[in-house]
């Protein structure tokens, strides 16, 4: 079996497990981070122009809920958003929530990733799934062809080039203060992933002989074939989770979120495409009772949602 490039994983952060349900012959699938009875302080960045997304605008610094119970990610496109009635069962069920009156409502954001072309795209994450996958949480990740990511694929902007298999991946860090930062990918990518330190390309679309063909020189115009000069435009997405165990604020939250994008841009290329809805959840379980250096956490969220993009490439690749 192979082996991750980097080490670690989102749950690494205290507080956070991951579930993962998934589809292997209709090719879909959907993971579930789950941020314990209390809940996590929760923002978010959506930087793709195709994006679907549910509970999206309660991230936003000014709403009036702070914490998330859970973060969904999902295939299916938008049919996939029903599986965030599973994860809400599921939730209920243990009386995780936001209280309101006699009522416990959990709060579950969730965005989705284009794989209808993958497999079977009559078959989709529905509300079982999600529940299923909840069942499944625990401290180790699965990596590769699982969750969100069973059927996500990479390299699709050359056209007569065969896309390769994307995935899921995880990975983790912590620094010197002791705060743990983690983040975990489905990557779904419509551009080509890169080694974030060697700049290696690790997956990228293929010709009918095999060879590799990243897109950069067709985007950039240094590629020699007139066949390649038109982009298609096909469902494309990569998904991130970023937690920490830092006690952040809700705006500090969305920062983080929003500095993990530059991490998505280490590792594809090109990136939030009008055919990608790329987009970026942060999580704070407020653990770590810590003077916050946000230059150093912020630094720390690009790097793991870089590494976290490399494994899903490299670990889906494997499949």
């Amino acid at each position: 079996m192979a082996k991750p490039l980097f080490q670690g994983a989102i749950t690494d952060v205290h507080g956070i497990r991951v579930g993962q349900a998934q589809d292997k012959k209709a090719l879909t699938g959907v993971t579930v981070v789950l941020c314990g009875g209390e809940g996590a302080v929760i923002g978010a960045d959506v930087r793709g122009a195709a994006s679907g997304t549910r509970e999206i605008s309660l991230t936003r610094s000014e709403a009036t809920v702070e914490k998330a119970n859970a973060v969904m990610l999902t295939g299916g496109s938008a049919f996939g958003l029903d599986a965030a009635g599973g994860v809400m069962r599921f939730l209920e069920e243990t009386g995780t929530g936001y209280e309101v009156g006699s009522f416990c409502v959990p709060i579950v954001p969730a965005a989705v990733l284009f794989d209808l072309m993958a497999g079977d795209g009559t078959v989709r994450p529905d509300a079982d799934m999600g529940y299923k996958a909840c069942k499944t949480a625990h401290k180790s990740v699965q990596q590769g062809a699982y969750g969100a990511g069973t059927g996500a694929t990479i390299g699709k902007f050359v056209p007569g080039a065969t896309p390769v298999f994307g995935g899921t991946g995880t990975a983790s860090i912590t620094l010197p203060d002791g705060v743990t930062i983690g983040a975990i990918a489905c990557v779904n990518a419509g551009g080509d992933v890169y080694h974030p330190h060697t700049g290696k390309v690790l997956a990228c679309g293929r010709l009918s002989d095999g060879k590799p063909i990243p897109c950069e020189g067709l985007l950039l115009g240094t590629a020699p074939a007139a066949e390649h000069l038109k982009i298609p435009e096909r469902g494309n997405t990569t998904l991130v989770v970023v937690a920490t165990d830092a006690m952040l604020t809700k705006p500090q939250a969305n920062r983080v979120a929003s500095c993990a994008h530059d991490g998505m841009a280490r590792a594809i290329r090109p990136v939030h495409t009008q055919a990608d809805g790329d987009t970026v959840f942060a999580l704070a379980t407020g653990r770590v009772n810590a003077d916050v250096n946000m230059i150093q956490l912020c630094a720390a969220a690009a790097e793991v949602t870089a590494r976290a993009i490399a494994n899903a490439a490299w670990l889906g690749g494997k499949r």
